[in-house]
């Protein structure tokens, strides 16, 4: 699930559509193939809590231990500067999108894969943007291409909206005048290497939060928790939301932001929809100064259009946020 920089120099072309060498390939070409593989064959299962927001807003005892829940989640942090929240990924139910719209936004997703590929490339990326349809940015012949297609949608911000920010708004302030909603629709086809080839290389997202809704019948995202990868199960219908780099900077460390990765699978293709919330370009992000002292120290130098480099540092085997690091 990584959202991108919003221009960055190409130094090569896209790669070849990977819709076209599942179809046409034996075998992945060399630049897909990690030398050490995938690590393994079978993965244990992430017990990921499930947030029912039907219930927040109840004062029944499963009402109370929703928020509860949700405390745990997100809002401890106002009470405990020193506290750590340990799981930054979670599932979001009964949020109020039916069903039925979501069914006809993979059904729509599938659709556009599905076209003839002069039809898909009269929505290209082009070379000083990330908007559209494409993959991997090739930057240097080292570097590990992903078993993904993918088309990128800037969503406009709603200028109009006014947000009611409460009193501990130092993260929403953070994203300036003009913050970025970007879409990203991914098609992951089948790929006859699943020991050897990701979907999506190991990364945290550049997204200050990010909300995916996953493929109802083909599992794929796993998470790195403790050195080991983790399955994320799927619940139909339900959003994977997740923390991203740029929140890690605001909260001073106190949240993470999730590894996370995506296998392939030898017969059956994927499709995923994320949405990746971002601050403004121009606004400068750093850690929060109500959550440093002296017990928990600043963590992170402050950063203007943090999602600017991140891309050329990710696809060089650089984490981006790691640079950041005091």
């Amino acid at each position: 699930m990584a959202s991108v920089a919003a221009s960055h120099a190409r130094v090569e072309s896209l790669a070849k559509a990977v819709q076209e060498l599942s179809t046409n390939a034996a075998t992945p070409p060399e630049k897909y193939i990690l030398k050490d593989g995938i690590g393994g064959t079978a993965f244990p299962v992430l017990e990921v809590p499930v947030l029912d927001l039907s219930l927040l807003n109840s004062s029944s005892p499963e009402g109370e231990k929703e928020v509860e829940k949700l405390a745990r989640f997100r809002l401890l942090w106002l009470y405990s500067v020193n506290f750590s929240v340990p799981c930054t990924l979670y599932y979001v139910v009964n949020h109020g999108i039916k069903d039925s719209f979501l069914d006809q936004v993979h059904g729509v997703t599938k659709e556009f894969f599905s076209l003839p590929m002069e039809e898909k490339m009269k929505c290209a990326m082009p070379k000083d943007d990330i908007d559209g349809y494409g993959n991997d940015t090739v930057y240097s012949d080292k570097q590990t291409l992903d078993w993904n297609d993918r088309l990128y949608l800037v969503v406009k911000p709603e200028t109009q909206r006014k947000l009611k920010l409460k009193d501990e708004d130092c993260f929403l302030k953070q994203y300036g005048e003009n913050p970025i909603v970007l879409s990203r629709f991914n098609l992951y086809p089948p790929c006859p290497r699943p020991d050897a080839v990701l979907a999506a290389k190991p990364h945290g997202d550049a997204s200050a939060m990010t909300y995916l809704l996953q493929d109802k019948q083909v599992e794929g995202l796993q998470t790195l928790k403790d050195g080991q990868w983790y399955r994320v199960p799927i619940i139909p219908n339900a959003m994977v939301v997740n923390v991203g780099d740029q929140v890690e900077i605001m909260s001073n460390g106190i949240f993470k932001s999730p590894i996370h990765r995506v296998v392939t699978n030898p017969n059956k293709e994927r499709i995923t929809i994320a949405i990746f919330c971002t601050p403004d370009a121009t606004s400068e992000v750093g850690p929060a100064e109500g959550l440093i002292d002296e017990e928990r120290p600043k963590l992170f130098n402050s950063v203007v259009d943090y999602t600017g480099n991140y891309f050329k540092s990710f696809q060089n085997g650089k984490r981006p946020i790691d640079l950041l690091r005091i």
